[in-house]
């Protein structure tokens, strides 16, 4: 993430660095105060539904819009406009879709863990250790990318150039993202999660209340300024220019929307919070607080994206990054001008600190997700002698382990085009632990081999499959741009991979047996009430 175009002056700059340590010192308080004082399993995993359906739906909202959300679309939107809205507008489908159709039966039936979820019907320690390895597979990529975005702006603002001290920055981020899931657990990670969706979007309706401002509350006039500002007329505000370079831009389309949909809902840390609601009613509360919070989002980050090329011209913002990632600050500095007074470069600065804290908090909260499943899924499930105490330590050293790899691979990928490493995040999300979801809540039949192609197949076919795309190489703007292996014609793989996922899981089930799905279907039959409605049996 190249800020060096955004953060111009020393006021700025000093500003900034002051923000970014009030928010440390804040939030790090915040996991202290609020993280579990005894061991007790059920406040570090859950915070025993301690938040109301408002707070809990903010720090839904806050999990689920990462900064690689608020950049990437942002830029996305700057520099193809039509198709970059219609990205945004999947991602509130995306939480709409696990609101009306996953929110309530992954409530009953998990407790901790998606591991939970899975075993609920299909008790196993092959089962668990699946869900394990799909949980880190799909959520170590992503947290790559906002280690490494957090330690470029964090250099910045420090004034460092090094690859060393920058390299620096990484780390000691890391380690500060660790402190917050190990101290705070559920409760402390939920809290910072609200603050930082609070700071975003108040920012954001500030700087997008004055971007109209400037185009005399004008829609139309914004979108006709920023297709000037495009230079490329009207094709900015119509469908097909973010994919018209390959050789099915209309299918590559359809492929990027239903992974964005389908992974968006099904990644582990949005679906953890999940488990932490008291009741059905609560978390059908909460994820209306979610939806409304990330449709508001949705609603900034487009004004911002079409302000920014509007203002400053989409050849500018390529220049800046050709991936469109500094659009939301090049926008929000913008509409201050070039002499900005104190009180414009504070509202600034509080953009960049939301920007900082998206960063933070987004990591935690995947770091989170991650160390519960191992310390809860593989380390203690089913093993004697396990207490509470014991269980919650583990969680902690698997918090330390699981961020200290993502440092050290942060580390080697920051001078890299990271788009590929977001882009299979969702495809995994999309291919593995959706259909893995789906089958597991709804389909009666659905066997333990089932389950298990569905995670495996998934999860392989979209990793073979990336390494085709122009994402990785073949490419100028893709991540070993002197390489050119390119042999898979789509940008993302959900539209092979998906119905891949799906299909493995019918095929495992079919494949094993009258018996076997019978079996299934009577253990099914006995927790169906509940897990789809919540009524035990009598």
């Amino acid at each position: 993430m190249n800020t060096s175009v955004v953060l111009a002056t020393d006021s700025a700059q000093a500003m900034s660095l002051v923000a970014f340590t009030a928010v440390v010192t804040l939030t790090l308080l915040l996991c202290v105060l609020t993280g579990p004082d005894r061991d007790d399993l059920g406040e570090f995993y859950t915070g025993y539904g301690a938040l109301s359906p408002m707070r809990n739906g903010l720090a839904i909202a806050g999990d689920y819009i990462s900064a690689a959300t608020v950049l990437g679309t942002g830029g996305v939107i700057a520099l193809v406009g039509y198709d970059g809205v219609v990205l945004a507008l999947s991602t509130a489908l995306s939480l709409m879709l696990l609101m009306f159709l996953l929110a309530e039966p992954l409530r009953n039936a998990g407790q901790f863990t998606m591991g939970d979820v899975l075993a609920r019907r299909m008790p196993g320690r092959a089962v668990r250790i699946t869900a394990c390895a799909a949980t880190l597979a799909a959520l170590i990529p992503l947290m790559l990318v906002q280690l490494a975005g957090a330690g470029d702006l964090l250099a910045f603002i420090l004034g460092f150039s090094s690859e060393g001290l920058k390299t620096g920055c990484v780390v000691a981020l890391g380690a500060l993202m660790i402190s917050y899931a190990a101290i705070g657990g559920m409760k402390g990670t939920a809290l910072i999660q609200i603050l930082k969706i609070v700071i975003l979007l108040g920012s954001g309706l500030v700087i997008a209340a004055l971007i109209l401002r400037r185009f005399d509350w004008d829609l139309g006039a914004l979108l006709a300024a920023a297709e000037r500002g495009s230079g490329i007329g009207p094709a900015f505000l119509q469908s097909g220019l973010q994919f018209a370079g390959g050789p099915n831009p209309g299918l590559d389309m359809i492929s990027s929307e239903l992974t964005v949909v389908l992974g968006g809902a099904c990644l582990p840390h949005v679906t953890m919070r999940m488990y932490t609601a008291r009741s059905a009613p609560e978390i059908r509360r909460s994820m209306s607080w979610a939806v409304s919070s990330v449709a508001l989002f949705v609603l900034i980050i487009s004004i911002v994206g079409f302000g920014a090329t509007a203002m400053i011209g989409r050849a500018a913002i390529a220049q800046a990054d050709p991936q469109g990632n500094t659009a939301y600050l090049l926008g929000s500095k913008a509409v201050f001008g070039a002499n900005a007074s104190t009180a414009e470069t504070l509202v600034f600065t509080t953009v960049t600190t939301a920007i900082f804290l998206t960063l933070l908090a987004s990591v935690a909260g995947m770091i989170l997700a991650c160390a519960n499943s191992l310390a809860h899924d593989v380390f203690a499930h089913g093993r004697r002698g396990i207490t509470p105490r014991r269980e919650m330590t583990l969680a902690r050293l698997s918090a330390f382990a699981v961020g200290g790899l993502a440092i050290f691979l942060a580390v080697l990928v920051q001078h890299h085009n990271l788009q590929p490493l977001v882009t299979l995040s969702f495809c995994l999300g999309a291919s593995a632990l959706a259909p893995a979801l789906v089958y597991s809540l709804f389909w009666r039949r659905f066997t333990r081999r089932g389950l298990l192609w569905t995670l495996i197949g998934g999860t392989l076919g979209s990793v073979i499959l990336m390494t085709g795309t122009n994402l990785v190489s073949g490419s100028p703007v893709s991540a070993f741009p002197d390489l050119d292996f390119n042999w898979f014609p789509f940008t993302t793989t959900g539209i092979v991979s998906i119905p891949l996922g799906f299909l493995l899981g019918w095929l495992g089930t079919v494949s094993s047996g009258r018996r076997e799905s019978e079996e299934q279907r009577r253990q099914y039959e006995a927790v169906e009430g509940w897990i789809l409605a919540g009524i035990k049996r009598g």
